[in-house]
């Protein structure tokens, strides 16, 4: 097991503002597993050895100062289902995670599917959302919204909201029978001219979000691909199965 330093993380600008809130986007660096898995893979669902993905986590928590159990992930399932966190332990069968309570930190796994966290700094609530293809056509970004407004009072003009990494339209390529699915705005052919169209998925969640009341100035989006950034993202796609996972973390600090 190898030590490859701290971990590398990226830190959303829209979320600096907000004192407490810890909000980011691990990549793939600064873990201690070995390749194809190298270095800071947190995907439990993977083959790499549980001994270094457990490593991972801990190393992880650790950097940013919080328990390991106060971290709260979800089995995902490509679904639109949204759970409300107010206690430790992970859960199953839901992609969006929702949380007003401080001290929890709510986590999505990704590796090309969308990250999107959602904060909303006039009740102290957070979401994370899972949002690959299916999620996206489900509009699970606007569900979340409607489980935090039903939950916590949440109003979407208050949110603050950051799509995360993911593959970009430049590298997504689908087959007519998903492309059939998406308004053609965030479609176009692809270059192979066989059918096949490249799919932007992030701006596909960007609108939903401005669609359900975030003004637009309050959503920002990445501008990095995990199929084309080799050196800092793991791809499902590109690495054929054979891969790690990043995880997106967002939850209020406890005060004192």
């Amino acid at each position: 097991m190898t030590d490859h330093g701290q971990p590398h993380l990226i830190e959303p600008e829209i979320f600096r503002r907000f004192p407490g809130l810890i909000a980011l986007q691990t990549t793939r660096k600064g873990g201690v597993s070995e390749p194809p898995f190298e270095s800071l893979n947190l995907g439990r669902n993977t083959d790499d050895d549980p001994a270094c993905v457990r490593a991972n986590h801990e190393g992880l928590c650790r950097h940013l100062g919080i328990p390991d159990e106060s971290l709260v992930l979800t089995v995902q399932v490509h679904g639109t289902s949204v759970c409300r966190i107010g206690l430790p332990g992970n859960v199953s069968g839901f992609d969006a995670l929702i949380t007003d309570t401080a001290g929890i930190y709510i986590a999505i796994g990704t590796a090309d599917c969308y990250p999107v966290l959602i904060h909303d700094p006039e009740h102290g609530a957070s979401g994370a959302v899972h949002a690959g293809w299916q999620g996206t056509v489900g509009e699970i970004v606007a569900k979340t919204l409607k489980a935090m407004a039903e939950s916590f009072g949440t109003r979407p003009e208050d949110c603050f909201a950051w799509v995360g990494t993911g593959i970009s339209g430049d590298n997504y390529e689908i087959g007519p029978e998903v492309a059939e699915r998406f308004d053609e705005r965030y479609l176009r052919p692809s270059p192979g001219d066989d059918g096949k169209y490249l799919l932007d998925l992030s701006a596909a969640n960007r609108d939903q979000l401005v669609k359900a009341g975030l003004p637009v100035v309050q959503v920002e989006c990445s501008s990095w691909c995990s199929s084309r950034d080799q050196k800092l993202f793991f791809s499902y796609r590109r690495d054929q199965g054979r891969t790690g996972r990043m995880l997106s973390i967002i939850g209020i600090r406890p005060c004192g």
